[in-house]
């Protein structure tokens, strides 16, 4: 007698599990860490609150899940053509695309309604902004031009700036000195990343590399610009009174320690190099903004 294949179904285990893959928890809780910065950054004495900063990072998280969520349902063929992302739930068909819309409206929509409810409109609509520009601009926008870089590191600036209008109630100079520090920190950033996974992002047809570039001196001299670039944006709160020296001093060894591998980068375009400089940007962005909250406390 033959065996009968059969297709399982998907336990609601595996289903759960795969919205957390599909809403990226991980990545998501490294920006409500940021948020959480400029929350704690923008908070006046003797007002903090444990519920606020909580309820920042719950919303925090729903909104940056259902963020990643839209961007799956968007590239999920691009998704099957690279290896880093094969396994995405969508791609394997563990999750269906009506699920995942549907769970990241619900995401979207508690995380604004949170929002709004208990820090006001303002922070409530940037909250919504950041994941539209993310969604609607960003996204498709990858498949047509490296451009999409600079229009992605708007939303990728605007969580501790959020956390801030959170805290404040409003948007002043703070909020836009935060902004501007994250928005530069992010060009090297992801251009260290776009250079390391350059073979993975071209099956899929993206080329994020400055200019729409393949790796070479050109794209390196850019980045190394960019990146000179850090540590000004990261001086500019004590510029402006809102820091001391602590602050200070970590801005600057923060921006030469991603400064060192970008040189290396220009001089080798070699991708052990640009994978360092991905590295010195991740302890840059926790190390500059916990300064900035333990200076100014």
């Amino acid at each position: 007698m033959q065996p009968t294949s059969t297709l399982t179904t998907p336990s609601l285990g595996a289903k759960l599990r795969s919205v957390a893959v599909l809403f990226k928890l991980r990545l998501a809780s490294l920006v409500v860490f940021s948020a959480a910065l400029g929350y704690l950054f923008g908070i006046p004495a003797g007002a903090f609150s444990w519920m606020g900063i909580i309820g920042l990072c719950v919303a925090g998280t729903l909104l940056t899940g259902a963020s990643n969520a839209f961007n799956q349902v968007l590239e999920v063929r691009e998704d099957g053509l690279m290896a880093r992302t094969a396994d995405r739930p969508l791609v394997r068909g563990i999750l269906s695309t009506t699920e995942a819309v549907v769970a990241a409206f619900v995401a979207a929509g508690a995380a604004t309604l949170m929002l709004w409810l208990q820090f006001g409109p303002l922070t409530s609509i940037l909250g919504f902004l950041s994941l539209f520009m993310y969604v609607a601009l960003y996204t498709p926008m990858k498949k047509l031009s490296s451009w999409a870089v600079f229009v992605g590191a708007f939303p990728g600036a605007f969580p501790p700036m959020l956390g801030y209008v959170a805290a404040t109630g409003h948007f002043d100079l703070g909020a836009g000195l935060l902004f501007a520090m994250q928005f530069m920190w992010q060009f090297p950033h992801f251009w260290a990343i776009a250079w390391v996974l350059g073979e993975d992002y071209a099956k899929a047809g993206y080329r994020l590399l400055p200019g729409g570039r393949t790796p070479d001196r050109a794209a390196a001299s850019t980045i190394l610009l960019y990146t000179l670039f850090v540590i000004p944006a990261g001086m500019l709160p004590w510029v402006f009174g809102f820091v001391g020296p602590i602050a200070l001093a970590a801005s600057v060894i923060g921006g030469l320690i991603m400064v060192v591998p970008a040189v290396r980068l220009f001089l080798s375009q070699d991708r052990r190099d640009a994978r360092k400089l991905m590295f010195a940007s991740f302890i840059y962005l926790p190390l500059v903004q916990v300064a900035y909250v333990l200076d100014k406390l």
